[in-house]
């Protein structure tokens, strides 16, 4: 227990932080120790090839216009001032990995459920008006856990293109055409066009302004900066930047198309529905979940569970849908909420680490943003390149977008009620979520994550099994979920999380 609350205090200081030095301080400048040169060649997402998007032919490095670049940077490089050396610091660090930090920051900001009107009803965000209260989105875990799967597999297939057309082009890069530029980051033997980091920046600035619209401005402030930055570094020219941004922009399309069409909109339902999930779960004979909120919350997100998935089609999704849970009228359940409440009445020090260190409640960045921390965590030291570091985040938020669908589609499928719900006498140690009970969504993020952590570092997965089991059992010990949430959600997770191996052992990138 020990090591992982040592853990959590890095995860927190290293992901809530707002100061670029501070952060920066702490994360070594992105050095890998094998640069996946060839990386254009493996298996997109959603581009048909990494060349469906063309970029122009680059000015060659005798040219005129180019040495003009040259100069450009040269100066820009020679006169860095203190506020731009601590940026080039902070970027230093990967794309990938800022972008994914600045995310979860977005995702706090904003998982906070409206207030009730003064008639007792629940206004809904709007993504058509984002900036009218409630502020849009409410970034509960199956938005962040969709949210973290576009920005992740949008930057895996634009880092496809680039690096496919870095090695079709092969451009130097300004230093290595002006000796006299110091660069400010590692070197690395790569092409400079299209710049990584402007297709990085384009790609995710259009896509986090799609999913975190009223934040555009904060998100373009550090797209641009990241832009800069690698000019101010003196390893890309202009015409580097303007390719890596077109080409980065030209995927986001594709995949803004996508999230447009893919049923999220629709996951909030309507009253009509809400009162026949309760009412269908009486005629079976079952006790309904109702929200334990005053005024009652309409239920979240209902239908995600119909939101389109990444790694499977809605047939084989619905396939492994965990079987039903104990009958509400059965002697095993009785048992499970008899168990609930004993670990309600007996909290205990350790117990109690574990509830809070997994709790993952509002304002936070979500259990999905949880395993990204741990994730990016893990993957600094073993110094993955950049185009690597998005593959692993693409499979590992592909998997936990696929599990929370599934999840939600077995929670509204079985509408089981919360322990708390059956028995009032039962105190939970933790927030207690306004969504049915039957699977734990802790349990099922977890086990897809783990899944998929153990194949990317094979060292390291049987401490990622045994997370993931923590983290589903902290949803026990919180007395908020019974014992076959929490262990369907953790066995179906890992099957989920199956799927995003697959995948990742045939995509070319082994």
């Amino acid at each position: 227990m020990k090591r992982i609350l040592i853990f959590s205090a890095v995860v927190v200081f290293a992901s809530c932080s707002k100061n670029i030095e501070d952060r920066t301080k702490y994360v070594a400048p992105l050095n890998p120790a094998r640069l996946d040169a060839g990386a254009g060649i493996w298996t997109p997402i959603l581009l048909t090839s990494a060349t469906e998007f063309s970029i122009p032919v680059p000015t060659l490095v005798n040219d005129a216009s180019y040495k003009a670049e040259v100069a450009d940077v040269k100066q820009m490089n020679a006169s860095l001032n203190t506020a731009q050396q601590k940026a080039i610091r902070y970027w230093a660090a990967g794309g990938v990995f800022r972008w994914n930090e600045i995310m979860r920051e977005l995702v706090a900001l904003h998982n906070l459920p409206p207030y009730q009107n003064p008639d007792g009803t629940y206004p809904f965000p709007s993504a058509a008006n984002p900036f009218a209260y409630p502020v849009f989105p409410f970034a509960n875990p199956p938005y962040a856990a969709r949210a973290y799967a576009y920005v992740a597999a949008a930057q895996y297939d634009a880092l496809l293109a680039c690096y496919k057309y870095k090695s079709l082009y092969n451009r130097m890069p300004p230093y290595r055409s002006d000796r006299s530029i110091q660069p400010q980051v590692p070197v690395q033997e790569l092409a400079s066009y299209p710049s990584e980091d402007a297709v990085l920046a384009g790609v995710t600035s259009e896509l986090l302004k799609l999913l975190f619209p009223a934040d555009w401005v904060y998100i373009e402030t550090k797209a641009n900066e990241q832009k800069n930055c690698r000019l101010w570094a003196g390893v890309n020219v202009r015409s580097d930047i303007e390719a890596g941004e077109a080409l980065g922009k030209a995927v986001a399309v594709k995949y803004t198309a996508r999230a447009r069409n893919d049923k999220t909109g629709a996951a909030v339902g309507n009253a009509a529905l809400w009162a026949q999930l309760e009412t269908q779960t009486i005629a079976r004979g079952e006790i309904p979940w109702i929200s334990q909120e005053t005024p009652k919350r309409p239920p979240m997100l209902p239908l995600f569970g119909n939101v389109s998935t990444w790694l499977m089609d809605s047939a084989t999704m619905v396939s492994i849908r965990p079987v039903a849970p104990p009958l509400t009228g059965s002697l095993q359940f009785k048992k499970e909420t008899e168990e609930v409440k004993w670990y309600s009445e007996h909290p205990t020090r350790d117990r109690m680490a574990i509830v809070h260190f997994w709790a993952d409640g509002l304002s936070t960045y979500t259990p999905p943003g949880h395993w990204n921390a741990i994730a990016c965590e893990d993957f600094l030291p073993q110094n993955f390149s950049e185009v690597r570091w998005a593959r692993n985040l693409a499979l590992l938020n592909m998997a936990m977008m696929d599990a929370a669908v599934n999840c939600w589609n077995t929670k509204y499928f079985y509408f089981n009620p919360r322990p708390s719900q059956v028995d009032p006498s039962i105190k939970t140690l933790t927030g207690l979520p306004n969504f049915p009970s039957y699977t734990s969504g802790h349990s099922t993020f977890s086990g897809a994550a783990a899944t998929v952590l153990g194949y990317i570092t094979p060292a390291k997965a049987g401490s990622y099994t045994s997370m993931a089991k923590e983290a589903s059992d902290s949803r026990l010990f919180g007395a908020i979920h019974y014992r076959s949430d929490c262990e369907k959600g953790l066995e179906c997770g890992n099957r989920v999380g199956a799927f995003a191996v697959t995948r990742g052992r045939a995509d070319g990138a082994n």
